[in-house]
């Protein structure tokens, strides 16, 4: 693995990941629990497709596959960690807003990956 994709998927992921976390703290002492999840994941789909199309620059299309496991199983380990270990939600953490961003965090990237490889320059 070279320096770029471990910038990419490590750093790209925490950061993405730590956007989500400091949003959640913050709505949880303005909505209810369960909206949270519903509000977060469309101010995470922008910035995650931003850092995508700014930040993420590869020519191949694995790379941007790897880098959507990556951040998934980032965002599921650091979950349980600093979210169900920690926190220990009372009607648990796993519901369906939570399923919805695991699967954005695996399917976005390979999907711009696509976007991007396969761009015809006119």
């Amino acid at each position: 693995m070279n320096n770029k994709f471990l910038k990419d998927a490590l750093g790209w992921g925490f950061v993405l990941w730590l956007i989500g976390y400091v949003l959640g703290i913050v709505l949880f002492m303005l909505v209810p629990v369960a909206l949270i999840g519903w509000i977060i994941t469309p101010i995470g789909i922008v910035i995650t497709l931003w850092v995508l199309y700014k930040k993420i620059h590869s020519e191949e299309f694995k790379y941007y596959l790897k880098l959507g496991v990556v951040w998934m199983l980032m965002a599921v380990v650091l979950d349980y960690v600093f979210l169900v270990m920690m926190f220990k939600p009372e009607d648990g953490y796993y519901k369906l807003d939570v399923y919805l961003y695991y699967l954005l965090a695996i399917s976005l990237p390979p999907l711009v990956g696509w976007i991007k490889t396969n761009r015809k320059d006119t």
